[in-house]
């Protein structure tokens, strides 16, 4: 739909932001039948909803303030979830009414109280903010909400899944009964469904993500691992799609924090979002994403609500979402307003069901594959370094005369080389993963008797389970206490409290006469016992069930006179007693 119908004030603003035309929300908001009614909007984040609301309150705000930019009282108020939402919101709304020239008061947490205080004496005909700011000016007397003709709730369903339904309630009953109350939300539980019926009076259901919900520009992917191998598959899909940002999903702000430090130490740009950041350090975060100087963000669902970052088109469910809602929620950070984006679930084997369930009931199609690996992510690399190296590019004379230096000095070929060489090195590298399917699955049992294998004794590490021991940091220390590679190590099986391990007889000797020479001579790992353990794993998990089984309780012989029946009771007192005299 094109906006030539609109006012120029608004219909010029557009036009030099490059729209050709309305989004389908947009469009929808302004039709006939939507004019001046209360309206449940139900629309894909990201598909133009700030604008769109900004046309459907543009009449009434046209009509009030004629060519007085400032008001007596503020006319609309947009309340957001989050701090960056409502700061994106009040930006669109800044250009979108530039030429009416309308302020705006944008009231947000972490900002100065009292300067928003004065930007609220100042007219603002419209004002911006998050519910808990909001709430504290209408109680403090600075924020008067009698002459709203509108009112927009963005991503009510956040709000109220963020327990802001009491700051709610309040700031609505403080709204005259005929504002107009524009509810935007992506899903419809039934609190939003209350909400509604509460504040507003015959609003109409705009329904605009469709049947599958407002997925379109999203590919779901969910990728089948081990429990074992889930950081490394994010590696392997990190590397494979190389997104310009690209943020991952955990539970908890302790997973957040561990998976932050592990993206780190393999030479991800690497930022991390939960509830332990302050809000500076939170900004921080966002502006290394929209700088580029990082690409990659672990976040917990809440801090990542109102996230707003254009170039976002990856997003990992590293732990799966706790119900389809949040699995809409998550991955509604990608795919916006036209453009691609990807939402790739890892998913633990035993698990699988539970993923296809929620699948079913989120009405989405999901493609079933397994993590990418180092082969495909070579060959991605490839591609992505011819098209970065055969794109057209400037040159001045500087480069060109230490190319030709360079050129005096090797052949073409490996100054190539060295330019690939350079390219290779500053990426982390791809992980190697067990294949899922049950011809993988017989392949990785196949490599269990690989070459040098055949005959193997077993050692074994005093750490196990309960000591959070894993193969991704006990191989680089058998490697280092031992002098050997990773390739001389066989089989592993971590146990509860110890961790048994295969290595080729031919090198066990030197092996343990390494481990003798190295023990207790850096960090306080090199204290940790390693032995030969000849009996291997089962036998030392039979002699902990030895250890550990409960002593029989041997049966009393019977007594004299009574073969195997009960003692009879004699008396008077309690069963047993002797009788009295």
């Amino acid at each position: 739909m094109s906006f030539e119908s609109l006012p120029p004030v608004l219909a010029d603003p557009l036009a030099e932001r490059g729209y050709t035309a309305l989004t389908p929300v947009q469009a929808a908001v302004i039709a006939p039948e939507s004019e001046g009614r209360d309206l449940i909007v139900s629309a894909q984040t990201g598909s133009g909803k700030t604008v769109a609301f900004g046309l459907a309150l543009a009449e009434a705000l046209l009509a009030e303030t004629g060519n007085v930019p400032l008001v007596e009282r503020p006319l609309a108020l947009i309340v957001a979830p989050t701090r960056e939402l409502a700061l994106q919101v009040s930006r669109e709304l800044q250009w979108l009414y530039a030429r009416v020239g309308l302020r705006i008061a944008t009231c947000v947490g972490g900002m100065d109280a009292s300067k928003e205080r004065r930007n609220l004496r100042g007219g603002p005909a419209i004002v911006v903010g998050t519910p808990g700011r909001l709430r504290d000016h209408l109680e403090r007397g600075a924020l008067d909400l009698s002459g709203l003709v509108g009112v927009v709730l963005d991503e009510a369903d956040e709000m109220l899944d963020m327990g802001f339904r009491d700051d709610l309630e309040e700031i609505l009953d403080a709204t005259p009964a005929t504002r107009r109350t524009l509810m935007f939300s992506a899903t419809m539980p039934r609190p939003i469904v209350a909400l509604a019926e509460r504040y507003q009076k015959d609003a109409l259901r705009l329904a605009l993500a469709g049947q599958d919900r407002g997925h379109g520009d999203i590919a779901y992917q969910a990728i089948v691992v081990s429990s074992s191998e889930i950081e490394n598959a994010v590696v392997n899909l990190l590397r494979f799609h190389e997104a310009e940002a690209a943020i991952l999903f955990c539970a908890t702000r302790d997973n957040v924090r561990h998976l932050h430090a592990t993206l780190q130490e393999r030479g991800f740009a690497v930022v991390a979002l939960s509830g332990e950041h302050s809000q500076s350090e939170r900004n921080q975060a966002l502006q290394a994403l929209r700088d580029r100087r990082a690409r990659v963000c672990v976040a917990t669902d809440v801090a990542a609500r109102g996230i707003d970052l254009p170039t976002l088109s990856l997003v990992v469910h590293v732990e799966i979402p706790r119900d389809a809602e949040t699995l809409q929620h998550r991955s509604g950070r990608t795919g916006r307003a036209g453009r691609k984006g990807i939402a790739a679930l890892i998913v633990p084997y035993n698990r699988r069901k539970r993923v296809e369930g929620m699948l079913r009931g989120a009405r989405i199609e999901a493609e079933w594959l397994e993590a990418p690996s180092p082969d495909q992510i070579r060959v991605k690399d490839r591609e992505r370094l011819l098209e970065r190296m055969l794109a057209p590019v400037e040159f001045d004379d500087e480069d060109r005369e230490l190319a030709a230096t360079l050129m005096e000095r090797l052949s073409a070929e490996d100054i190539a080389a060295a330019l690939v060489r350079g390219h290779r090195s500053a990426m982390p590298q791809p992980e190697e993963l067990l294949s899922q399917t049950p011809e993988g699955r017989e392949t990785a049992r196949a490599d269990r008797h690989r070459p040098g294998f055949e005959d193997t004794v077993w050692f074994r590490i005093a750490v196990g389970r309960r000591q959070n021991a894993e193969p991704r940091w006990i191989l680089p220390l058998l490697c280092r206490r031992g002098h050997i590679t990773r390739n001389e190590i066989g089989a592993i099986k971590v146990g509860q409290t110890e961790t048994h391990f295969q290595v080729p007889r031919a090198i066990a000797d030197r092996f343990a006469n390494a481990l003798r020479r190295t023990a207790g001579t850096e960090d306080e790992q090199d204290f940790i016992l390693i032995e030969p353990a000849p009996d291997g794993p089962r036998e030392a998990a039979r002699s902990n069930r030895r250890e550990h089984r409960p002593e029989r309780v041997q049966p009393r012989p019977p007594r004299p006179g009574n073969p195997g029946g009960p003692r009879k009771f004699a008396g008077k007192g309690k069963p047993g007693s002797k009788k009295r005299p």
